[in-house]
């Protein structure tokens, strides 16, 4: 026997149900490497929260909302909700009736999200995140719940995110018996939602951290202005390829090659005479538009004098 121990950890099983013989069966399977996505509106639904705490309090928890894969192996976190605690240096105190009345509620306009797991804000975890984890894992029942953290501090001038999963230690099962384990977690959005975060992107590069809604004239001119410069980027790399200063990438190259396929050949003078159509269609839009709530504006106050 080697002279140093080793402390193993594992993630922990999840319940699968498989087909037997007569019936279904559950069974215990270790599942495959744990990875978690977060939508962005989690973040900024966390932070409201954070920003709304009661004086005094250094960290507020919630509930994550999501959906998981078949096997539990990947969790997306769609949504939140805040959930009431009080902690102190004896004792922590969760609002369950709250967080269960809460989930009710959005069952009823999003049945597809389920309890993934909890969130609390600090960049460090405490004594009484084991106990508060225990609660969480007995509402997921028999997947892991997925812990995430959130540094409102801002160390190192960053929004520090963390995920964790718990494993348990130790010969007796209790509550406080566990092992936090971090799981890799990356940010997942819709296109919609694409607009709003670059909206957001662009209002740190000003003085005042504020920006305002671009118009319609103004988000083309930006869209043509970032497919050039990635074109560009492309051109520069397929150069450098060519001229054997960087090594050449198969799966780039692939990349590139399906994406040069599915682009229509069109003649320069028909691609010409079709995106000024298109434009012109687009100022006739906005002409339209800016019209209509002028007449609307003037109606409004000639309802005043009238």
């Amino acid at each position: 026997m080697d002279a140093t121990s080793t402390l193993h950890l594992a993630l922990p099983a999840v319940h699968t149900v498989v087909m037997g013989a007569s019936a279904p069966v559950s069974q215990l399977v270790q599942p495959r490497a744990f990875a978690t996505s977060v939508n962005p509106l989690v973040f900024f639904s966390i932070l409201d929260h954070y920003l709304r705490r009661n004086a005094g309090q250094d960290r507020v928890i919630g509930t994550l909302l999501g959906v998981r894969s078949e096997d539990g192996s990947e969790v997306q976190i769609r949504s939140c909700y805040p959930v009431p605690h009080l902690e102190t240096e004896d004792q922590v105190e969760v609002d369950m009736e709250y967080h269960r009345t809460m989930y009710e509620l959005h069952r009823q306009v999003n049945s597809k999200e389920v309890i993934v797991g909890w969130y609390a804000t600090g960049a460090d975890l405490n004594q009484y995140s084991a106990l508060i984890h225990d609660f969480y894992q007995k509402e997921v029942s028999a997947f892991p719940a997925v812990h995430l953290t959130m540094d409102t501090a801002l160390t190192n001038e960053r929004l520090g995110v963390k995920t964790y999963v718990a494993a348990p230690v130790g010969i007796t099962s209790k509550e406080n018996n566990c092992m936090f384990i971090p799981i890799p977690c990356d940010v997942k959005y819709f296109k919609a939602e694409r607009a709003g975060l670059e909206l957001l992107a662009n209002a740190r590069n000003t003085d005042s951290s504020s920006t305002t809604l671009l118009s319609d004239m103004d988000n083309l001119e930006q869209s043509i202005i970032q497919v050039q410069t990635m074109l560009e980027r492309v051109s520069a790399y397929v150069d450098s390829v060519l001229a054997g200063t960087v090594p050449a990438n198969n799966t780039v190259g692939r990349y590139l090659m399906n994406t040069v396929s599915v682009v229509p050949k069109v003649d320069p003078v028909e691609f010409e005479k079709m995106f000024n159509s298109h434009l012109q269609d687009l100022l006739m839009v906005v002409y339209l538009s800016n019209m209509t709530r002028t007449q609307l504006a003037v109606a409004k106050r000639l309802e005043k004098l009238i």
